[in-house]
């Protein structure tokens, strides 16, 4: 891994007896292995361990009153932030001086389980490492891992928007920004690993999780990704990548569900991103993820976490258990008898740490390998790794202390001016305008804004609804009612009474997001009869387990808006004023009974605490919209389309099946308030080896009046190949920023390693023949086309291809 902080340069404790280890003359394997000959069995176990403590029930008694938590016990278990979180709170939890009294490898979630200030929680990180070092007999930290998908989750920190946004934005620098502040505010208050990203690709948006995810192709999910995890890791945190692998392709898109893939379209679909990761952006943790493939459990398979992570692609940092992954080995995949079981098939497998606390990893361990049934090999390699992220982050430095490593916590604003500022840049370039219909931009050069608006919707005045379910205040504040959100959150209808100062704006709530209640409907149907224009703010309220309509455990049956929603839009619709849609959701929904009829329709990926008045300022027209689709649009709501990264029997519709599976709006997909042209195409070679390289270049003119952003894409077709390829697949994007009446000249460099496959024998593959290359501004949108053929002999590549696209953009002379 890169880029970890360096160690603190302060004096070490009383009585502190400098040992070999803590020599930062020696290079870090070589401590790792002085130290690693110190520990005893039971200390090197202890080191693949962890502890939450703030997840135990009877540790938040002191913080119980009538009006801040949970009212009972049945609630607070409704609000589980991971499966089954209560019950194994409930049971066999142990006190941290016991559970470190051998030493310990992690600690789990202080600032992310309970609303604390930052000093708060720097005063407990300081008591629970304290209570680790004296029960360690060589003083060994533990590591200390948070949530941080979309910010730090914490209470009163910044909320950026969902990683589905950041799909959006088509943005690795911004993401790479956002990873980097996400980071300083984490380093500062002495965290050490961040569980994120998330490189899951998209293949069924009923799928409660599509919102953590950057969307459905592969090649913008790594881009992003390694983005997140160089910015992440630049403030010296660890980057996590979450779920290895296959966990976003459950059956039916049900939470936990197997996953019925096989290894050619793993490779191919769902490994680049982690594979980008690791050898590109060089990620130092990996999190195992809880489905089985094909009956086998991601947490129990050495395929995978070994032969592929380590021995394909060279992975050298840590492999972390999903929450609770190794216990459920027995409990849900039943391949373990029971808990103890599960822990040694998870090591044997290649987990290195079990989280979020010592279930598999415990004394069991020690048992089997002083009895012959476990090689204490797989003990070491684990324990090695760790013990190297330890000397990497400055935990094993002669100068290392709990007070050191939250010095400052005390002036640290984690919702900081400049933080905002990154999430408005990020929200406002992540809406995405789809029709811009009789009525946007409302307050554009020509036009005069409405002056009566109703605003109608359960998203329009919910401040909750703008954040993914691991953004704090949905994560974990219901539990604490009492507390607010913790950060300044306007709402759709206060960004537009700012937005629109002149205008009247009357607002009702219509229904709720799930609710079946249609009582609210007749108040909303009066507003929009009785105003120049309504507009309608419909789509998700994030949560986990059921407790929303996205997030994680809230899948959806079908991609019908939630609850009586679309009956509210008809209801609307039916009025005869103008209605301009906004979806504000986790995950894509069916818009064909709008499409056409809404006076603008605009679709914004849960935009974080700047979001509403990023929608404003799309709306109004101040704010130039340039997001892009990083999923489809369906146009009914059953399961159609899958993604758009299919083989030819996935397209087709009338012709074999009375399902169409033609989306209304494709991946890519995003219009502006001004125009662009495509073209000029120039490719240049016809042919190339299959090892060899060469250039595809056209020019984007902005034909509009307004300056503005449009998102280049590249894309490849394969017409023969010997297995079936996707008809269309990205290869290469550009955002670009071009002025009114100007034109820039956007040029990809290809490899041939980039039109790899998995061939019949699971092998990838570079083949010879025709491949045909597309670019435009979405995958329907295609402006030019253009032929390279591939010559030579097929060629087998490895981890060490070609995996990125460099773009390089150049403005045309206006002379």
């Amino acid at each position: 891994m890169t880029s970890l902080r360096p160690a603190e340069q302060n004096s070490a404790g009383a009585g502190t007896v400098l040992k070999p280890w803590h020599d930062t003359t020696v290079p870090a394997a070589e401590r790792v292995e002085l130290l690693l000959a110190e520990l005893s069995l039971e200390e090197k176990v202890a080191q693949l361990g962890s502890r939450w403590v703030s997840n135990d029930r009877g540790a938040r008694e002191d913080d119980r009153d009538a009006h801040d938590f949970a009212e009972t016990a049945e609630q607070e278990a409704s609000l589980n932030v991971a499966p089954m979180e209560d019950a194994f709170a409930l049971s066999g939890s142990v006190p941290l001086h016991e559970a470190a009294r051998h030493g310990l490898g992690h600690l789990t979630r202080v600032y992310g389980s309970r609303p604390v200030t930052p000093a708060e929680g720097a005063a407990e990180l300081m008591r629970q490492q304290r209570t680790v070092l004296e029960q360690s007999r060589l003083d060994i930290p533990a590591l200390v891992h948070e949530e941080c998908l979309t910010g730090f989750t914490a209470y009163g920190a910044t909320v950026y928007p969902a990683a589905i946004a950041w799909g959006a934005t088509f943005d690795p620098p911004l993401v790479r920004e956002m990873a980097a502040a996400i980071g300083r505010d984490m380093a500062a208050l002495g965290v050490h690993q961040g569980l994120s990203p998330v490189l899951d690709v998209v293949r069924d948006y009923r799928w409660g999780r599509v919102e953590e995810t950057m969307g459905e192709d592969p090649y913008v999910v790594s881009t992003l990704g390694a983005a997140y995890i160089e910015g992440l890791q630049s403030a010296g945190v660890i980057a996590t990548l979450k779920h290895f692998a296959g966990y976003s392709a459950s059956r039916a898109g049900r939470n936990h569900a197997p996953v019925p893939m096989g290894r050619r379209e793993l490779a191919d679909a769902i490994f680049p991103p982690f594979e980008v990761a690791v050898t590109v952006a060089g990620a130092g943790s990996v999190m195992s993820a809880y489905n089985d493939i094909d009956g086998v459990p991601a947490s129990a398979d050495a395929w995978l976490l070994t032969d592929v992570l380590r021995g394909q692609w060279g992975f050298r940092g840590t492999v972390v258990s999903d929450y609770w992954s190794v216990p459920f080995l027995a409990m849900m995949h039943r391949v373990a008898a029971d808990a103890d079981e599960s822990g040694a098939a998870a090591l044997a497998a290649g987990v290195d740490v079990e989280l979020p606390d010592t279930v598999g990893f415990g004394t069991n361990i020690v048992e089997r390998v002083r009895n012959g049934q476990l090689p204490v090999e797989f003990v070491d390699r684990a324990v090695r790794r760790l013990l190297l992220q330890k000397v990497q982050l400055g935990l094993l430095d002669p100068g290392w202390t709990p007070e050191a490593s939250v010095a400052g916590a005390a002036e640290t604003d984690l919702d900081a001016p400049a933080n905002r500022d990154i999430a408005r840049r990020l929200a406002e370039r992540s809406v995405i305008l789809l029709d811009a219909g009789s009525a946007l931009p409302l307050d554009g050069p020509g036009t005069q804004a409405p002056g009566r608006i109703a605003v109608v919707g359960p998203c329009a005045a919910d401040a909750r609804t703008f954040m993914g379910c691991y953004a704090f205040p949905n994560h974990v504040l219901p539990r604490y009612p009492g507390r607010g959100l913790g950060v300044a959150v306007p709402t759709v209808v206060d960004a537009l009474a700012d937005e629109l100062s002149g205008a009247q704006i009357r607002y009702e709530q219509g229904c709720g997001v799930q609710d079946p209640d249609r009582s609210g409907f007749t108040a909303a149907v009066d507003a929009a009869k009785s105003a120049d224009l309504c507009i309608a703010v419909v789509g998700d309220l994030a949560g986990m387990f059921g407790n929303g309509s996205s997030g994680e455990g809230s899948d959806a049956e079908d991609l019908r808006l939630p609850g009586v929603q679309a009956d509210l839009l008809e209801e609307l619709l039916a009025t005869g004023v103008p209605v301009v849609v906004v979806v504000v959701s986790g995950r894509p929904y069916a818009l064909g009974a709008v499409a056409g009829r809404a006076a603008g329709l605009i679709q914004a990926f849960m935009p974080g605490e700047e979001g509403g008045a990023a929608i404003a300022g799309v709306l109004s027209g101040r704010v130039q919209p340039g997001g892009k689709l990083p999923v489809q649009i369906p146009r009914t709501p059953g399961g159609q389309p899958g993604t758009y990264l299919q083989p030819p029997l996935g397209t087709l519709g009338a012709d074999v099946s009375s399902v169409d599976p033609t989306p209304l709006y494709p991946f890519g997909y995003g219009r502006s308030y001004t125009t662009f042209e495509v073209d000029d195409l120039r490719i240049s070679s016809e042919r190339v080896p299959t090892d060899g390289d060469w250039t595809v270049s056209v020019r984007v003119r902005n034909t509009g009046p307004r300056d503005g952003d449009e998102v280049v894409q590249l894309y490849l077709e394969d017409p023969v190949a010997s297995v079936a390829r996707p008809t269309r697949q990205l290869m290469g994007y550009a955002r670009v920023t071009v002025p009114a009446a100007s034109a820039v000249t956007v040029t990809f460099g290809l490899h041939a390693d980039r039109t790899a496959f998995t061939g019949r024998d699971l092998t990838r593959i570079v083949e010879a023949g025709q491949v045909d290359l597309l670019v435009g501004t979405s995958a329907a949108d295609i402006a030019c086309r253009g032929t390279v053929r591939l010559t030579g002999p097929t060629r087998t590549v490895g981890s060490d291809r070609t995996m990125l696209t460099p773009v390089t953009v150049v403005p045309e002379d206006p002379r």
